[in-house]
């Protein structure tokens, strides 16, 4: 493995994100090549946890825009301050000014309010890091408008004229794939996909974010989790829900997984009524008897 990228993953796990070889890879070259990191996966695998740590790991802001249906390039992008402006014009009624001069004084860019996509391309000192999570939950009108922004790094403010990227930002882009992302913006991005990890890598998460975690509890977590994805499920849990549960143990004061603690605790890893009523006592006896075996 490279000596860059060794330090980069080592750095990543001092901040408590276990990252294999191909997550520090991609994460290591798309800083160095200045392109977008495109992550995808099932909910709950780190995909956004990893733009968070990479925040951390480069000292830099984490400038964050959640996509959601309905996003346009407004909300993402800037928008004016219509009171400010509004209390200003009211000050102007007292004065005298040329109607051009009221406009420039009014469109000033102290006026405006920097959503993340402008917030991430003016910052003065040192790039970010810009999380566009979630990118596919936007509509197909945005994905084109957000390449267009990360394909320049500048963006035009009719009233200011265009802005470039003072420093071009580190973009990291998270989808669930619940729609397929264009072959265009896929194109500009690298490209990363994060899987359930195995269990040596889920055990060294859960020891990683959860302090004082009794091994054999820990053990025993992850093969119940390990198992239980393999259930038909609607909804199955990731890692973050992993946490959950081992931390909610964990303040529970116990260190053995029992059934009777499973069943009542199982909301931390499942979050949908069918896969609770699938998963029913029997079937979490079942589990943990599996799970507590070393």
């Amino acid at each position: 493995m490279n000596e860059a990228i060794r330090a980069l993953r080592a750095a990543m796990e001092r901040e408590g994100y276990v990252a294999d070889e191909a997550t520090a890879t991609a994460a290591y070259l798309a800083r160095e090549m200045g392109k977008p990191l495109l992550v995808e996966g099932e909910a709950g695998v780190g995909k956004t946890e990893l733009a968070k740590v990479l925040a951390r790991v480069l000292g830099a802001e984490l400038i964050r825009l959640q996509c959601y249906e309905g996003l346009d390039a407004n909300t993402a992008l800037y928008e004016w301050n219509y009171q400010r402006q509004l209390l200003r014009l009211r000050i102007a009624e007292r004065e005298a000014h040329d109607p051009q001069a009221l406009e420039d004084l009014i469109f000033a860019r102290e006026y405006l309010l920097e959503r993340p996509l402008l917030r991430a391309i003016t910052r003065p000192d040192r790039p970010p890091v810009l999380l566009v999570d979630e990118v596919d939950r936007a509509d197909d009108g945005f994905e084109a408008f957000l390449l267009e922004v990360l394909s320049d790094f500048q963006v035009t403010v009719p009233e200011l004229g265009t802005i470039r990227a003072t420093h071009v930002p580190h973009v990291v882009l998270t989808s669930n794939r619940t729609r397929e992302i264009g072959d265009a913006l896929r194109r500009r991005c690298l490209y990363l996909y994060v899987e359930h990890p195995d269990f040596a890598k889920e055990l060294a998460i859960l020891h990683a974010k959860v302090p004082g975690l009794d091994d054999h509890l820990a053990r025993a977590v992850t093969r119940f989790v390990q198992a239980l994805r393999k259930r038909d499920l609607r909804k199955v849990p990731g890692v973050a829900e992993s946490i959950d549960w081992a931390q909610a143990l964990t303040r529970l004061g116990r260190k053995r997984l029992e059934p009777e603690l499973a069943r009542v605790t199982l909301g931390c890893l499942l979050k949908d009524e069918h896969d609770i009523r699938v998963i029913g006592a029997a079937a979490v006896a079942e589990l943990v008897a599996a799970a507590g075996a070393d």
